[in-house]
């Protein structure tokens, strides 16, 4: 079977010896695959992710009550921190 991929290189500075730890454990049998099931986790993570974002965005377009202008929003947003600066003496 021809090979799909091709060998890159990555610099890992300290990350490196967390995977040689992962190899040397026996849980890995190389680097490549102590990196290939990284990046599935992150892919998994990220998923996970945007699916939440997604669930929050569609929850919020359903929601019924009225929309409150940008300004109104920032308006209060301003004097809530001007009000949290005043009360740390900054």
């Amino acid at each position: 079977m021809p090979r799909t991929s091709r060998p890159i290189t990555v610099t890992l500075g300290d990350l490196q010896e967390h995977i040689e730890a992962r190899v040397r454990s026996g849980a890995y049998a190389s680097a490549s695959e102590v990196v290939r099931a990284a990046i599935r986790a992150l892919d998994r993570e990220e998923a996970a992710l945007n699916d939440w974002l997604h669930r929050k965005v569609e929850e919020a377009f359903a929601d019924p009550r009225p929309n409150v202008p940008a300004a109104e929003v920032f308006k209060k947003l301003r004097a809530h921190h001007a009000e949290r600066m005043k009360a740390e003496g900054k």
